[in-house]
């Protein structure tokens, strides 16, 4: 099977000898620098069994860049969390904590939310 088959699961046969399946290029977003990103960190408590999450909310840019920033944030409060479609996760009420290190990160549009 080749390595691609995850790609090419929408095509089941061909009949053309020549057919060379491609796939389509997503281009990756190219990430805004620290100054230019408007951030907003909130929190939310709906439909997590009563558990309180911070969310980060608003980062533009390639999701290899949003999960180096949440694994910094995690680190540096000591918690778990999660980064995934423009989102960061951080387990616990850590507002303040958090708006703090993208402030000093360089993150400077960065509001509070409700």
């Amino acid at each position: 099977m080749p390595k691609d088959w995850k790609d090419r699961l929408g095509v089941v046969y061909s009949t053309n000898p020549d057919f060379k399946y491609t796939v389509a290029e997503t281009e990756e977003e190219d990430t805004l620098p620290p100054e230019k990103q408007k951030l907003v960190v909130s929190i939310d408590r709906r439909n997590r069994g009563g558990k309180q999450v911070t969310v980060v909310k608003g980062f533009a840019g390639s999701e290899d860049d949003l999960k180096a920033l949440a694994k910094n944030l995690k680190q540096k409060c000591g918690v778990g969390g999660n980064a995934k479609d423009g989102e960061i996760l951080i387990q616990g009420d850590l507002r303040d904590k958090v708006l703090d290190l993208l402030l000093q990160a360089g993150y400077s549009k960065t509001k509070k939310g409700n």
